[in-house]
């Protein structure tokens, strides 16, 4: 059997590979292993004297029944575990309505969340002045406990990527900076699939190899709609940690009562990019290739899926989770939800956006379609794989009656 091909395998890989270079170069190493907690756990005990265990925490429920397996083996052994928020500036129940409880649309939400960012203020040296910024929003350098890091000329074990069964890729990785300019006019740029006006720095988000804080910080300066951008993946992330349930279930109950027509082969010229909507078609086109696809073009290609062909919203969070690059599960979720209307958006669901339309507005001079559809415009391009109008109909009559059963 051939090993797998996984670019987010391979871009751990060389990240952890990094640090252990780095690593070497203060004569400490880092110690990689491959396998579960339940067999690797015991394997690290009984190599080394663990006085303590330091993690950041995690929202998705696997990895919140992981962490509870190991906080049960670790306190077996006596040995403290600490945990700590780093993937997100404010998490789970820190940005709450003034009457109680959690906020579940995501306006109410950011202006609260801006507001909490003035409460508390400090005190850090940047280039060699002092400057004031938001508590929440301060770097936490490093470099002064270096001293600290276990010394050691043995080579620790790292396995390669054969040895776990992976490949490596030729996938092109997007960068881990962004220039001032394309932060400062993304409200002007970031809609336009054609354009590089889109950071694409989900992946380095998603696996922890940027801060969240340093692109917060930049982006309050430079760019509210970028920074509104950080916020929503804090409400995911939130909105994922106190209703675990919207991993395998819509946010709103009576949504679940919707029949799916869950066409396979309709399915699968989705998947495949052979819908005959130009727009879709690129988009999923560039994910299969890529491993990216542009957000306008996610809403659109999302809005097809479950409301032109009314197939369920779970398979196409799947298969964008298989794809894309940074796949997040509380933002794919979020985002597939509020395409399917079932989510936590305040939009009724009889928003169905139109992908001609869409199309025009969006890539009127057709560059991004041509780059990923290069037989549009010509006999060889297939016909609309479901009439607009037709479809639409059909979705608020399927949804009518289906929210009708649900709140029967």
């Amino acid at each position: 059997m051939s090993n797998r091909a996984d670019a987010r395998v391979e871009f751990i890989h060389n990240a952890l590979a990094e640090i252990k270079k780095e690593l070497k170069d203060q004569n400490s190493d880092l110690l990689v292993k491959y396998g579960t907690p339940e067999d690797v756990w015991p394997e690290v005990l009984a190599q080394f004297e663990v006085k303590a265990v330091y993690t950041n925490h995690d929202y998705e429920p696997y990895a919140c029944q992981r962490d509870e397996k190991v906080s049960v083996l670790l306190e077996k052994q006596q040995i403290p575990l600490h945990t700590f928020k780093d993937h997100v500036i404010f998490e789970k129940e820190e940005i709450t309505k003034k009457a109680g409880g959690v906020y579940t649309v995501f306006t109410p939400y950011s202006k609260t969340w801006k507001a909490k960012l003035d409460e508390k203020e400090d005190t850090i040296e940047e280039n060699g002045q002092q400057v004031k910024l938001s508590y929440y929003l301060k770097p936490y350098p490093t470099e002064k406990y270096f001293h600290n890091f276990h010394q050691t000329d043995e080579a620790f074990s790292f396995p390669t990527l054969a040895e776990m069964d992976f490949e490596a890729t030729d996938t092109d990785i997007p960068s881990k900076t962004v220039s001032r300019g394309l932060i400062k006019n993304y409200d002007d740029t970031r809609n336009f699939p054609a354009l590089a006006g889109t950071s694409r720095l989900g992946i380095h988000f998603r696996f922890g190899t940027i801060s969240i804080r340093e692109k917060a910080r930049r982006a309050r300066q430079l760019n509210e709609t970028f920074l509104n951008e950080l916020i929503w993946r804090d409400f995911y992330a939130q909105i994922l940690a106190n209703f675990p349930h919207v991993a395998e279930n819509s946010f709103r109950p009576e949504y679940d009562f919707i029949e799916w027509r869950n066409n396979e082969e309709e399915f699968a010229a989705w998947c495949k990019g052979e819908t005959g909507y130009p727009i879709v078609d690129a988009g999923m086109r560039e994910l299969n290739a890529t491993g990216f696809m542009h957000n306008r073009v996610r809403m659109i290609t999302a809005s097809l899926l479950t409301k032109h062909l009314l197939i369920d919203w779970r398979w196409g969070e799947a298969y964008f989770a298989e794809k894309l690059l940074d796949f997040d599960l509380a933002s794919n979720n979020g985002g597939w939800q509020w395409a399917a209307g079932c989510g936590t958006d305040a939009a009724p669901y009889f928003r169905i956006f139109n992908p001609t339309s869409q199309m025009e507005k969006f890539d009127k001079q057709k560059v991004y379609i041509k780059r990923w559809v290069p037989e549009y415009g010509t006999a060889d391009y297939l016909e609309p794989i479901v009439d607009h109008k037709m479809a639409r109909e059909r979705c608020l009559a399927t949804y009518k009656e289906g929210l009708n059963r649900g709140r029967g």
